[in-house]
């Protein structure tokens, strides 16, 4: 589940900065809705679990998206795994017509992640660096409500858990757990009012906490105020402006399939971009660009990145794990494949194992 990865380093990070960049575009582009989208309005429960059926997680999470794009809330949101925290304060607001969200990480180098709408400004002030996408491009995640058939629950079994308190607020608690290897499972907790997601714990197999992500503080129905977006993505002069060309296309028509789907995953979008996001001229030839592939099971995402092998630049074959997100990286003939995902490293493996050169 990508609640929130926030970028670090030097914005000048080549491709590993951008790969982890990658992730968060989508996140920074629609983060708050994201998370909402994972949440129902569940009322609470006493007692035991309480199983959720198909239709129930379909009328929740379209109750949940429809308020999410429409609801005013700022706080501070922390990020726990591999014994590091991360922590970053969130701004949303919607006027009626447009959404703004501004998210400022606390930790690293200074950079704001500010979006109104569809556009999305990456800033870092000490750099005088901007980095400007659109989300509809890149894609939206989890985009659960493509899936609203009971997809989700083809692959995880729900059930609504006693009610609990979360950052001052009364919360509703949903568990969903994975039907088979290929998926973590997943605890969550909402405000009870408006339906934020308050909390989220991604599960490993033995129910054990992976990663935590929850607001430590958080005001709902705040005063929209517009101008905390607007104004520093004008306030760019002496900036060095980044627009990657980010180009959609199909698999097929780079050159490559899946010999078979995964696990239920089901594919998002396909792009074709810059290695590095914010190289200065990433445009001057195909041989800095790379395949980026979203496949979503509705709830978690995985990545999957083709680019050409480049023996001083890639690493040896291996599997990165940090708290809950895994990355494999491998050759595969004259290509270089990484897979990224909040998910075990069997997916992962599949994901490569499927993947193949078909011209």
């Amino acid at each position: 589940m990508q609640l929130l990865k926030f970028p670090s380093g030097d914005p000048l990070n080549s491709h590993a900065a951008g790969l982890r960049r990658s992730r968060t575009v989508s996140a920074g582009a629609g983060l708050l809705v994201s998370l909402m989208l994972l949440m129902s309005a569940v009322q609470a429960v006493a007692g035991p679990s309480v199983a959720v059926e198909p239709q129930e997680v379909r009328e929740w999470l379209t109750r949940i998206h429809n308020a999410a794009n429409h609801r005013n809330f700022q706080g501070t949101f922390v990020i726990s795994s591999s014994g590091a925290m991360t922590s970053a304060r969130i701004s949303h607001f919607y006027d009626g017509t447009d959404q703004f969200e501004r998210i400022e990480p606390l930790d690293g180098q200074a950079r704001q992640v500010l979006r109104h709408n569809g556009v999305v400004h990456t800033v870092w002030p000490f750099d005088k660096v901007a980095l400007i996408e659109r989300r509809d491009v890149v894609g939206s995640f989890p985009s659960l409500l493509q899936d609203a058939d009971g997809h989700v629950t083809d692959f995880y079994d729900v059930s609504a858990q006693p009610a609990e308190r979360v950052a001052g607020h009364d919360a509703n608690v949903l568990l969903l757990k994975p039907r088979d290897e290929f998926r973590y499972g997943y605890r969550l907790w909402t405000d009870k009012q408006s339906g934020l997601l308050l909390r989220a714990e991604i599960l490993n197999a033995l129910g054990e906490s992976l990663e935590t992500s929850a607001f430590s503080d958080v005001t709902i129905g705040v005063r929209s105020q517009p101008d905390m977006v607007l104004l520093p993505m004008r306030k760019l002069a002496g900036y060095r402006i980044v627009k990657p060309q980010l180009i959609p296309t199909r698999l097929e028509a780079e050159g490559w399939r899946l010999r078979k789907t995964v696990a239920g995953f089901r594919q998002l979008s396909c792009i074709r971009r810059p290695l590095d996001m914010l190289a200065l001229d990433s445009r001057k030839s195909t041989s800095s660009q790379l395949i980026q592939v979203v496949f979503s099971d509705g709830i978690t995402n995985v990545s999957l990145f083709i680019e050409p092998y480049d023996e001083d630049r890639h690493p040896r074959p291996k599997i990165t794990v940090v708290g809950a997100t895994q990355t494999l990286m491998s050759r595969l003939g004259d290509f270089w494949i990484t897979v990224v995902g909040d998910v075990p490293a069997v997916t992962l493996r599949s994901f490569y194992e499927a993947v193949e050169r078909s011209k």
